[in-house]
């Protein structure tokens, strides 16, 4: 026998801080001035903003390898494909991450100089590449994340380190979204209730490790290889 609580909630702190900060840069720094219609004033005009909301994606990033790598002995408990698998895909989610902060700061340049040169029209060409860049790395890292988050449900599935309802939604919910994000790729319009179930879950994991932890007291596993 033994107890994880501490790494549980350890981990429930850091999961809370990826859910904050993802809720900081796509809905408060970044979405409502790279995704607004006038992206080509309103970037350069809120440069620090957009500044500030790459560093914080570059530290969530971080936090989420670090994630894996707390919770990568104990997941080699359960399964040894699993645990590293999941470590892979969360830098896999780093990297896809650092290729979208690349198309933002891309905007931004491109805003400098629209706003730097009295606001005479950038190329056609180039504004609409710099845009449709931004918005295909944008969706693809959306995409990518779908499957570190996908990994680590399964695996607390199948470990019942959580109440396995939870982890049973968790799993609901990136399918859920995976469909939603494949779908707005292939240009259908955004659905918030395909997307919601991912918001509460990432919300309700993170509390529930913070005030419970991983299961304290469960038999030993045999390594699966």
């Amino acid at each position: 026998m033994y107890s994880n609580q501490k790494t549980g909630r350890i981990t429930g702190a850091l999961l809370l801080f990826v859910f904050v900060s993802g809720i900081l840069i796509f809905q408060v720094l970044q979405g409502p001035v790279l995704f607004s219609d006038d992206y080509l004033s309103t970037t350069s005009e809120n440069a620090n903003q957009v500044i500030a909301s790459i560093v914080l994606g570059i530290f969530s990033g971080i936090v989420t390898i670090v994630i894996a790598t707390l919770l990568l002995p104990i997941f080699k408990r359960y399964s040894m494909h699993l645990a590293y698998l999941y470590l892979a895909f969360c830098i896999l989610n780093f990297i896809a991450i650092m290729i979208d902060n690349v198309s933002v700061l891309s905007m931004l340049e491109l805003s400098k100089e629209y706003v730097g040169n009295g606001g005479e029209s950038a190329s056609t060409i180039l504004e609409s590449f710099v845009s449709e860049m931004h918005w295909w790395t944008h969706y693809m890292y959306l995409l990518i994340s779908c499957f570190p988050v996908f990994i680590l449900y399964v695996t607390l599935y199948s470990s019942k380190l959580v109440p396995r309802v939870i982890a049973a939604f968790g799993i609901l919910a990136v399918v859920l979204m995976f469909i939603e994000q494949v779908s707005s790729i292939f240009g259908q319009s955004i659905s918030m209730n395909m997307l919601l179930p991912m918001g509460l879950i990432q919300l309700i994991l993170p509390l529930w490790l913070l005030f419970k932890g991983f299961n304290a007291s469960i038999p030993e596993p045999e390594m699966n290889q």
